[in-house]
């Protein structure tokens, strides 16, 4: 563990049910606004949009309207979105929606205040994939200020509304790579449970999966700190005790509350460590297979990948612990040591209906397996650097065959 550190987050948030009434009556970094949601029909449907829209006009402030983004954010969409901010003249972009609609505002507001560069290094309309980091991109400083963020979060899974990351595709080339820079924390988000209480139950388990995942990976990280351990600690202790109630009860005002909350702590968790890979493998999955969702690869691989960390010896005494966490009986832990952690994943994916869930649902192969787990290796090293003990590609092939089915 360091015992030093540094922790910068700067997000003012505001936190709790009914505060979306609150965002009309905040300092906003702008007077127009480019509102980023998803093609879908849900923000528009359950009045959220509308009612985003009325809190934007109280404050004096214009918008337009992209709603193009679509689950695992790709390279072309983004791009468009940047441009169209710097053609309307939006001067901050307001994401509403869960994490690909934050993940992908980062990179709009990126976009739409820098140049992109062709394959002769000439200047022309932005790209992201000049600034997003591994795999082909060009990983290149940000020159430029992005336009200021306002999240509007309607999801409980990537804690997006607090860090200063995003992770974007690029169908072409099988890629899914990160972008990351501090000029990118929002500089205001809402985190209403209200705004969640419509997502489907099968949705809140593939988010909330994914929210729990960021604190447990970042707790086991080789380059955890004292803040992040406690930020972690109780991530994974109300992730635990809220997901099932939320999967099987959407209307639990209390139980989402709590699961935004463990959602917003695995946010600043990733501002203090960072995952591991677990959530690099699943990105070569969804890589290659774009309409995976990231929460269900990482539930499929999530028993297998702990697993191997445990068998290794990597941090038995984290897994211990995040197991009491999670509620393990005592005589549980003396029974099965570290694997008591995997226990109790393994109830928690069977109380939400999650423990089954098979790669080819999705079209996954055995026969891809090995080619995956290249691509998450050579394109996510930064996420496999915090990994507590190696992995080479044949154990992160091996932890992909002991998931498939």
């Amino acid at each position: 563990m360091t015992e030093t550190y540094n922790f910068f987050a700067p997000t003012k948030v505001l936190f709790g049910p009914g505060k979306l009434a609150e965002l009309g009556g905040q300092a906003l970094p702008g007077k127009k606004a480019l509102v980023v949601t998803t093609g879908g029909k849900s923000v528009k449907a359950n009045g959220y949009l509308a009612r985003v829209e009325e809190q934007l006009d109280r404050a004096g402030v214009g918008h337009v309207l992209f709603d193009r983004i679509e689950p695992n954010p790709l390279r072309d969409t983004v791009n468009a979105g940047g441009w169209m901010a710097r053609e309307q003249g939006c001067d901050f972009v307001l994401a509403l929606g869960g994490g690909s609609v934050m993940d992908g505002s980062k990179g709009i507001c990126v976009v739409a205040a820098n140049p992109g560069h062709d394959e002769a290094g000439n200047e022309v309309a932005g790209d992201i994939w000049d600034y997003v980091m591994g795999g082909t991109a060009r990983g290149l400083p940000i020159p430029n200020d992005p336009l200021p963020l306002v999240c509007v979060t309607t999801t409980a899974g990537t804690g997006s509304e607090v860090d200063a990351g995003g992770v974007l595709s690029c169908k072409e080339r099988d890629e899914k790579l990160r972008l990351g820079s501090p000029k990118l924390f929002p500089r205001l988000s809402v985190v209403d449970p209200e705004l969640m209480l419509t997502v489907p139950a099968r949705l809140t388990a593939f988010q909330g999966f994914d929210a729990l995942f960021h604190n447990v990976e970042c707790y086991i990280a080789n380059n955890h700190t004292l803040m992040g351990d406690m930020i972690c600690r109780e991530g994974v202790r109300s992730a635990a005790a809220s997901l099932a109630a939320c999967v099987n009860d959407g209307a639990n005002l209390e139980a989402r509350t709590r699961l935004a909350f463990a959602n917003t702590l695995g946010g600043y968790a990733m501002v203090c460590s960072g995952c591991c890979g677990c959530h690099g493998t699943e990105h070569g999955m969804s890589a290659h297979h774009h309409d995976l969702p990231h929460g269900a690869g990482l539930i499929m691989i999530a028993r297998a990948y702990h697993q191997h960390m445990i068998d290794v010896h990597a941090c038995d005494d984290r897994y211990v612990d995040m197991a009491r966490l999670m509620g393990a009986p005592e005589v549980d832990i003396e029974a099965r040591g570290a694997s008591a952690f995997v226990d109790q994943l393994e109830g928690l994916m069977r109380a939400c209906g999650m423990a089954e869930l098979a790669m080819s649902e999705w079209g996954i192969t055995r026969d891809e397996l090995p080619a995956i787990a290249a691509n998450a290796l050579s394109t996510n090293d930064a996420l496999f650097g915090h990994d507590p003990a190696p992995l080479s590609v044949d154990d992160v092939t091996a932890i992909l065959e002991a998931s498939w089915c």
